[in-house]
């Protein structure tokens, strides 16, 4: 998952995550975790000024808006974690902190979904009495053909596509796209339900039929793709398709009031939510006010001064700012520093020359400075460890190695790197261009790449997008990336459900690159990565699995085409009026729809 620039964070053996999702959870609250009092990396494992006092506006402000609101496109990790107050899927995050806060329980559904014929078929049966904001019942009809949206990529894009992967009738093609269902504005059923693989006996039931097996279902039904849709809304042009994501409809607590994209989103309450049928949701604030301001510091100087209550992006505060907070004991004390479970790394071209070489792509891996970088995202607190590997610790298959060890402080091998350029036929170096984003961390970053590759000759151009179109749009086609003569991207990943297939399948899996919403920015397609996925995915152990997932990220590695530099940590701060605050385990970010204010 992106985060600014998917998603689960805590480390959890594969059966116990089975389990945790076949019993559903009894409870979503946050009320069975003891409370705690305001101070450092209290957040971690305790609910921080715990309150059931409604009322009040939560002010949030991040320098870019979603990249989308609509369920089925978003996939910036602080959208998933803020879409929490407008929808409701079929499953959802448990609302606690710590480790727990990984594990899924039902949310639209009255339980985890129900497993037969060998994981290939899923049954969930929806809670009754269901609303959307207008007061329409929500039946099992709005979930497929919610489903069904994801499958039309040439309108519904930049969401992840593992419901089409999954649930197309047949195999998808070379595109990530389904030849046998193109979604539900080509379809020719009359009530636009023609997708074969989902059954809706009734209107309480749903039944989903995978072309695989897949034991990791209910954690794809606590994405945002299976929230509900109204059919008519959606079919009309003025109102859906492209269009939803300006006023998607609400199932949750929250709905769209005034929203100016790109600016300011206020949401308001939704009275046709019902708190009895909600597992966890207390909607605590009257309304939620986001705005978008380009200047990162002088977000963190208003959270600061409490004008602003946090951040929700979730990439922590500035350098500044972290020095000031380590200083200033009332600041410390409304801080927390979580591992997010994102790995932060730039992709290389590798259908780019001169990257299509090897040999090109090793001198880059030489020749970074990773602790320049590491400096730029804001340290060992602001920025995390240093990275040699894709998988992170928080990722199940995680082992450290280093394949390209550029030198002991992990500065540079600049003779390693001078002799790859050799082995490439490029010894004084070439040009390239690399991407970022144009606020907070990214310029930094780009700088200090910038300025490390130069020192063997290889001259980088820095070309910036805007954080909230910069995956789907700036470097999400690889056509356009040919065109522009993007070889260097940089990109943050964490999984989007605890297992080395929900980080690695969208990143290095050639068979998930797509024309557009691409998040293979490698355009990695190696056989051997493929083939280990496929043994992994068809592990029957938690340990084998694992073993498995190892053995895909040494071979990623061995492609040199990505450049890990930080095990992604952030130094987050909040206001001092914030109520129910903790960290929760499946974003590395606060839980936002448990905030309260004072």
């Amino acid at each position: 998952m992106r985060r600014r620039g998917k998603l689960l964070t805590a480390v959890i053996p594969l059966s116990v995550l089975a389990l945790a999702a076949a019993c559903g959870g009894s409870s979503g609250g946050s009320d069975a975790t003891k409370p705690s009092k305001a101070e450092f990396n209290a957040g971690l494992t305790t609910v921080v000024n715990a309150s059931t006092t409604k009322g009040g506006t939560l002010q949030l402000s991040a320098t870019g808006d979603c990249d989308y609101w609509d369920p089925a496109r978003a996939y910036f990790a602080f959208c998933w974690n803020l879409e929490r107050l407008l929808f409701r899927g079929l499953m959802a995050y448990k609302a606690v902190p710590g480790p727990d806060g990984s594990s899924v329980v039902a949310d639209i559904a009255t339980e985890a979904g129900k497993p037969s014929n060998g994981n290939k078929t899923w049954t969930y049966t929806l809670k009754k009495g269901l609303k959307f904001e207008d007061g329409s019942p929500i039946t099992s009809k709005e979930v497929k053909y919610g489903v069904e949206r994801v499958f039309a990529g040439d309108v519904i894009n930049g969401g992840p596509t593992y419901l089409v992967t999954f649930l197309c009738p047949g195999k998808t093609d070379k595109t990530g796209a389904c030849p046998t269902y193109a979604g539900p504005y080509k379809d020719k059923a009359a009530d636009k339900l023609g997708l074969s693989s989902i059954e809706t006996p009734d209107d309480n039931t749903i039944i989903f039929r995978l072309n695989q097996p897949f034991g990791d279902f209910n954690y794809l039904a606590a994405m945002p793709g299976t929230t509900p849709v109204p059919i008519a809304y959606d079919q009309n042009t003025k109102t859906g398709g492209a269009r939803y994501t300006f006023k998607p409809v609400a199932n949750g607590p929250y709905k769209f009031g005034d929203y100016r994209p790109g600016k300011k989103l206020t949401l308001v309450r939704n009275t046709a939510w019902d708190q009895g049928s909600d597992p966890f949701r207390k909607a605590l604030p009257d309304s939620v006010v986001f705005t978008v301001n380009s200047n990162a510091q002088d977000i963190d100087n208003r959270i600061a001064a409490n004008a602003v209550d946090l951040n929700p992006d979730g990439v922590g505060v500035q350098v500044a700012t972290q020095q000031k907070i380590l200083r200033d004991a009332s600041l410390k004390n409304r801080a927390d520093n979580p591992f997010t479970g994102f790995t932060r790394y730039f992709a290389i071209n590798t259908n780019l020359p001169p990257f299509n070489n090897i040999a090109c792509r090793k001198a880059v891996e030489y020749a970074v400075n990773k602790v320049d970088i590491q400096t730029a995202r804001g340290g060992p607190i602001g920025g995390g460890d240093i990275a040699t590997t894709m998988l992170n610790p928080n990722v199940q298959g995680f082992t450290k190695f280093d394949l390209f060890p550029n030198g002991a402080d992990h500065r540079g091998d600049l003779a390693k790197a001078r002799e790859e350029l050799a082995n490439c036929g490029k010894p004084n170096g070439f040009s390239t261009k690399l991407t970022t984003t144009n606020t907070g961390k990214g310029p930094p970053v780009a700088e200090a790449i910038q300025n490390a590759l130069k020192r063997v000759g290889i001259k980088v151009t820095i070309e910036a997008g805007d954080p909230a179109s910069y995956y789907s749009q700036f470097i999400g086609a690889p056509a356009t990336n040919k065109s522009k003569g993007f070889g260097l991207m940089v990109a943050g990943w964490g999984a989007d459900f605890p297992t080395g297939f929900g980080f690695f399948s969208q990143i290095v899996d050639g068979r998930a690159i797509k024309a557009q919403g691409n998040s293979n920015y490698a355009e990695l397609n190696s056989q051997k990565v493929n083939g280990l996925i496929d043994q992994a995915n068809a592990a029957t152990s938690a340990s084998d699995a694992g073993k498995l997932w190892g053995d895909v990220d040494k071979a990623v590695m061995e492609e040199a085409a990505v450049v890990p530099y930080t095990y992604d940590k952030a130094l987050l701060l909040h206001s001092s009026r914030l109520k129910n605050v903790y960290v929760l385990s499946a974003f590395g970010m606060y839980d936002y729809q448990a905030l309260g204010v004072a």
